[in-house]
């Protein structure tokens, strides 16, 4: 059996106007178009967006037997009222649906939701995956709520009930004239957006009020957390006067999710099977993007440290489970 990617990106190659500000797509050619947020160029795309023959083919040539494919955040509209953000989401996880058909099962979609309001992303994802959908995936905060709100609880809760696995994705960076440059919202801005969530999940208590069966992965190995637990652990043993309010150390929560392999490096890739351990990493590639991994698990290929079945976990086997399948 081949290698299953659970982190890659869909765009369609065009969507109703969403209004004045949103996200629109400036088609350039049969193979090309941009990305465009109101006058502004976001991202330049390629039909491994949107055309799922020129994908099937990228997966052959990778060993590639099933992709996730996920909505790309800038579509989210979290900063927009929710009944705008429900609409933007039924389009985009429609249009997705259409997109991945012709893999005939190889690629699966995960949906959209619209997070920012609680009972429509429980709307939401009931519709989507009774229409196709095996998954879901959300930004890692809404605005200044992180995972830990209220709101997005309850959507975890809900999504542990029906057993529809959680992908989170970093997205919305901070801008400031340091982070503007070099690309680094993307080099240390999301590292460090996944970093924070993952301690509001546990600082929160969310590990402690969602059941242990909520299926849930962090993308790009999870940012910068495997690397700092260890300076965690310290502070919630030693300053819990100030950030001890999980029912557990962190270390104890390592289990309760996953993460994905796209951290390029097998020295990285070792720091996370040590710290989580193999079962808790599975291959992410961030397919079609220029920051994505080609060939797809090229790190978990090359981590001389892995044996034969901590490979086949991290290759297949951990996404299986993952997505129920």
């Amino acid at each position: 059996m081949g290698t299953i990617d659970a982190h890659t990106h869909f765009v369609s190659r065009g969507w109703p106007d969403l209004g004045d500000g949103q996200p629109w797509l400036r088609v350039e050619s049969e193979r090309e178009a941009m990305i465009m947020v109101g006058s502004k160029e976001f991202r330049r795309i390629h039909s491994d967006c949107w055309d799922a023959n020129v994908r099937l083919a990228d997966m052959d040539a990778d060993g590639v037997e099933i992709q996730v494919v996920s909505p790309t955040p800038v579509f989210f509209s979290y900063d927009t009222p929710g009944g705008h953000a429900e609409k933007v989401a039924r389009i985009f996880n429609d249009l997705a649906l259409e997109i991945c058909a012709p893999g005939q099962g190889r690629l699966l979609p995960f949906c959209q939701v619209p997070l920012q309001d609680p009972d429509a992303a429980c709307r939401e994802l009931e519709r989507a995956v009774a229409s196709g959908h095996v998954g879901v995936e959300i930004g890692n905060h809404v605005g200044d709520r992180d995972l830990d709100d209220a709101g997005v609880v309850t959507f975890l809760q809900h999504a542990a009930a029906l057993g529809v696995p959680v992908f989170v994705h970093p997205w919305d960076m901070q801008s400031s004239p340091r982070l503007d440059r070099w690309m680094a919202q993307w080099l240390a801005g999301m590292p460090a957006e996944t970093h924070l969530s993952i301690i509001a999940m546990i600082l929160g208590g969310v590990f402690d009020k969602v059941p242990d069966t909520l299926r849930i992965c962090f993308a790009h190995g999870g940012g910068s957390f495997a690397f700092w637990l260890g300076r965690f652990e310290n502070a919630w043993h030693r300053r819990s006067d100030v950030i001890a309010t999980s029912q557990e150390p962190p270390s104890r929560y390592v289990k309760r999710f996953s993460v994905d392999s796209a951290v390029f490096e097998p020295a990285a890739l070792r720091v996370l099977v040590d710290t989580l351990g193999a079962a808790q990493v599975m291959v992410g590639t961030d397919y079609p993007y220029p920051l994505g991994e080609r060939p797809a698990a090229d790190v978990v290929r090359r981590a001389e440290f892995l044996n034969d079945r901590q490979r086949k976990l991290i290759l297949a086997d951990n996404a299986r489970a993952f997505l129920g399948i």
